[in-house]
């Protein structure tokens, strides 16, 4: 039920040709991606911007969500939340560690963590909730009348 990496690259590539993360690593429970940074990703002050940053943890979330129950284009956002904890390097990538906290029937918690490439201090801190469609979603109860029918 889970994608591959490449299934994922794949899936990305095709449906969000505009998104400009690498994706490092997809395993059963997170997803590591990194984006290049460059001016157009800075913000006035020369860091870089909230949106950026809010943009590859948004999207971390969905890939290692994408690796656990696989490839379900209508799995959307429904909250998300960061915390800016310290200025990012301007001159590094930005790296977006994501773990999975909750994978229930419908909803799907991860929480991420940004780093600068090459720093070990955290530039930011984000908590996601996403919505994962019924269709796509096994129902233990559909399982149980289908038993109780056949009795």
């Amino acid at each position: 039920m889970s994608a591959s990496k490449e299934e994922i690259i794949a899936f990305m590539a095709q449906e969000f040709p505009q998104v400009g993360y690498k994706v490092e690593r997809v395993y059963e429970n997170g997803a590591i991606l990194s984006r290049e940074i460059g001016t157009n990703e800075l913000r006035p002050g020369g860091t870089v911007s909230g949106p950026v940053m809010m943009s590859i943890a948004d999207v971390a979330i969905y890939i290692a969500i994408l690796g656990r129950i696989g490839i379900v284009p209508l799995t959307v956002t429904t909250s998300l939340s960061i915390n800016f904890l310290r200025r990012p390097s301007s001159q590094a990538r930005i790296i977006a560690d994501c773990t999975l906290m909750k994978v229930g029937r419908t909803l799907i918690v991860g929480e991420v963590s940004l780093y600068s490439e090459g720093s070990d201090d955290m530039v930011a801190h984000v908590v996601g909730t996403y919505s994962v469609p019924p269709s796509s979603v096994t129902h233990r109860h559909d399982e149980t009348t289908a038993v109780k029918s056949a009795l």
